[in-house]
């Protein structure tokens, strides 16, 4: 593996101040982070990261579900997801846990923050020593970031609170926002005495920290799915739950830019290059996605073809469109399967469940003796992944109608079998 990283960072990533893509991953992407060095790190749906120092990353596996937040620490990387851990990397070992979905990231020099949606803010020390955790704060933690010198902690909560939390004690010293409507969002500009929320009715505020004062640069669009500050902090950027990027002059406190970035779906994560030159973003697309910054708009916009689960159900048979919704973000048909966050669905009737080479199943799928076939398709639909596969990875959701299950049985059966 260290031979392959070296061999990546000899290949230069493209050109700072040109429109590229990140492409690879299965899934939709879920956060995005930048390293001093140039390095870009990517959190998928797909349960995985890229870290990306040259055209080709280096897949970061371990998370047993959906990664949802990723970090860079001086030369680690963190990563947390759908799994309830904090893994670092390179090694990818299990540095913290939750009772919940870890939702968010931040690291100061000696730690690791973690926000959960278990109510709690997990404090990881970088050396190794004993954590703690801050809370429980009575609602799920969506964001948390550091002050400069790490002694200051500040969290958003699906209760509307912008809580501070003194590091030291583990004390919550205040509170500077009670909005709600769940706060999604943070950045602090600690310099600039600022710090800039977005909430899931749309706002977006930038909260004066000596004054309490508050400017307020929200257009209707909700939620607010994820917030970038440029690193000269003159920009904000703003990406929301309409496929939206508002670009906010932090010096002239005006809109710069305000443009159509997906063609549909969200805008879930961004982030920009070290010299603030570009601005990465990500969604349900499956590739990341990086703008200049002089030329916002002017670029095409993300995913040049619609994923399944949004195509339109109207031109699909029934079975298909069960596949669209239900199956397809998670698992592809074809033999040659793409990271996804759950195996290909390839010439699965008669299969073991848990015995498809090349992918990490959970032990609760690795211990059965379910076979596929219509009967246990039926069922999984029917009673939900979670009754009928207690402790699997696979989401929780059902089919309530026969006819929707026997007609999506009926595809598959077709779309899955294996060619002559």
């Amino acid at each position: 593996m260290r031979g392959l990283a070296f061999a990546l960072a000899l290949l230069p990533l493209p050109l700072a101040a040109d429109f590229y893509t990140l492409k690879g991953h299965g899934g939709p992407i879920m956060d995005i982070a930048s390293a001093p060095d140039g390095r870009i790190a990517t959190a998928s749906f797909d349960n995985s990261v890229g870290l990306w120092s040259a055209r080709k990353p280096e897949w970061l596996e371990g998370h047993e579900a959906a990664v949802n937040t990723v970090a860079f620490n001086g030369t680690a990387v963190y990563s947390a997801g759908d799994d309830f851990t904090l893994r670092r990397w390179p090694g990818g070992e299990i540095v913290g846990r939750h009772e919940g979905k870890i939702v968010g990231i931040a690291a100061s020099k000696s730690l690791v923050a973690t926000a959960s949606w278990d109510g709690t803010i997990g404090l990881w020390p970088t050396n190794g020593t004993v954590n703690k955790s801050l809370g429980p704060t009575g609602s799920g933690v969506n964001a948390v970031v550091f002050s400069p010198d790490g002694l200051t902690l500040y969290s958003a909560g699906v209760d509307g609170s912008l809580r501070v939390w003194d590091v030291t004690s583990g004390q919550e010293t205040g509170r500077l926002v009670e909005h709600g409507f769940g706060i999604n969002e943070l950045v602090l500009n600690d310099d600039a005495g600022w710090i800039a929320y977005g909430a899931v009715d749309g706002v977006t505020r930038i909260l004066d920290l000596e004054t309490g004062g508050e400017r307020d640069f929200t257009l209707g669009r909700r939620p607010i799915l994820a917030l970038a500050l440029s690193p000269d902090r003159k920009l904000l950027a703003v990406g929301d739950g309409e496929g939206y990027i508002m670009v906010i002059d932090t010096q002239e406190w005006r809109i710069a830019q305000d443009f159509r970035a997906t063609l549909r779906g969200p805008v879930w994560a961004l982030a920009f290059s070290p010299d603030g030159a570009n601005l990465h973003a990500g969604g349900l697309d499956q590739a990341m996605y990086s703008w200049p910054v002089a030329s916002l708009g002017d670029q095409q916009q993300m995913a040049g073809t619609e994923p399944k689960f949004l195509s339109d159900p109207d031109k699909m048979g029934n079975g298909e469109r069960q596949y669209a919704r239900k199956c397809s973000i998670c698992h592809s048909l074809n033999p040659d399967d793409q990271r996804r966050a759950g195996p290909t669905l390839y010439g699965v009737f008669g299969r073991q469940a848990g015995t498809l080479p090349g992918y990490t199943y959970s032990e609760t799928l690795q211990r059965s003796d379910i076979i596929w076939n219509e009967q246990s398709i039926n069922a999984l639909f029917d009673l939900g992944p979670d009754h009928y596969i207690p402790g699997s990875k696979m989401p929780m959701q059902r089919i309530t109608q026969q006819q929707d299950r026997t007609d999506l049985i009926t595809f598959l059966r077709g779309a899955t079998a294996p060619e002559d």
